[in-house]
């Protein structure tokens, strides 16, 4: 029988889960035997496991779990450098070159465990088949409109919170949105464009979308800097155009806030290299340029905002291949343990 361990999260800010009670009932059903930790933090109260038939351990015990016991959470795992044993599914931001990264696959080579990468599951066609996209680009319009707010009254945006629901968020907003801005997404047809619109919208400010095809010439793009609000979408990568460069912070330009979703700072290929380290809950934004203003938000753990409605949407992506968990040694599994091994090989 195959055992699932849900752990509790440990990283601060973090309380979404990759299962909902809905999803451990279906696992349950199809014959997954499936432990949950308690947990301090987690969006989604432990009695729903419970009623779906969900065993309950204590929070963090993981490492005591049996050996053949799959654990899953979604973010890093304390590093104290023991030896990781059991087979683990997370985020593990091992594999582009990360120095934490490559602590944590020594890690796991040294224990003989497997690490099978949430952000490396992909279907046949290499699409992702869970992320967590949508909701990192609704947080982050809105944690950018309360950037240019507080711009506005000649302050930095305050520190920013978990909320119980969207429309908590949204409530906030319209409270305090008076004065409407105009806004650009590039990326704006993926996940977390749609998101960042469909936030900027039902606040009522006026957005341009633009995607692969309206950024293909490379660059520059004055269009952007006349507008109030930019918002980036695209990750890093080679060839990615410079959106936002160096000089724009002298140009004359009604740009004042940008949103960079993607949030890829220390990448050679840093389309807004404006700014140089991620942003944090306690300080949402940084100040580039004084006159004119030029604030960056670059928060790299958005969906947590939201971790409700973002751990119903990723965790109803990820069940069926959750559902697969019985046969590892095919479809996104096997893939992803192919993935796990080449790195690890490369140490």
């Amino acid at each position: 029988m195959t055992h699932l361990w849900l752990r509790a999260e440990q990283r601060a800010h973090e309380e979404r889960v990759g299962l909902t009670p809905e999803g451990a009932k279906a696992l349950i059903n199809a014959g997954f035997r499936l432990t949950v930790e308690e947990s301090s933090v987690r969006a989604i109260q432990l009695q729903g496991y419970v009623d779906a038939g969900a065993e309950v351990a204590p929070e963090n015990s993981w490492p005591t779990a049996p050996r053949d016991a799959i654990i899953f959470g979604l973010k890093e795992l304390p590093e104290d450098g023991t030896p990781l044993p059991h087979r683990h599914i997370m985020f593990g931001h091992a594999y582009k070159g990360q120095f934490s990264g490559k602590a944590l696959l020594e890690r796991f080579k040294a224990g003989g465990g497997t690490l099978y990468d949430l952000e490396y599951l992909v279907d046949e066609t290499g699409r992702r088949v869970a992320a967590f996209g949508y909701w990192a680009g609704f947080a982050g319009a809105a944690v950018t409109l309360k950037t240019w707010l507080a711009q506005k009254e000649g302050a930095l945006c305050p520190p920013v919170g978990a909320y119980a629901n969207k429309d908590a968020l949204l409530d906030e907003l319209r409270a305090d949105l008076v004065t409407k801005p105009n806004a650009i997404v590039i990326g704006a047809l993926g996940r977390v464009g749609t998101g960042a619109s469909d936030l900027l919208e039902a606040m009522g400010v006026s957005v341009t979308k633009w995607d692969m095809a309206e950024t293909a010439n490379g660059g520059p793009f004055p269009e952007i800097l006349e507008h109030d609000i930019f918002i980036n979408c695209i990750l890093a990568r080679p060839g990615t155009p410079q959106f936002v460069p160096l000089s724009a912070k002298e140009t004359q330009r009604k740009l004042t806030a940008i949103g960079d979703v993607a949030c890829d700072p220390d990448s050679d290929y840093n389309p807004i290299p404006v700014y140089s380290e991620a942003t944090t809950w306690e300080a949402p934004a940084v100040r580039v340029h004084d006159t004119p203003p030029l604030d960056v938000m670059a928060i790299d753990n958005l969906p947590s905002m939201l971790p409700l409605e973002s751990s119903e949407d990723f965790s109803a992506q990820l069940l069926p291949s959750l559902l697969t968990l019985d046969v590892l040694t095919e479809g996104v599994w096997a893939r992803a343990e192919k993935d796990f091994v080449t790195h690890v090989g490369a140490l």
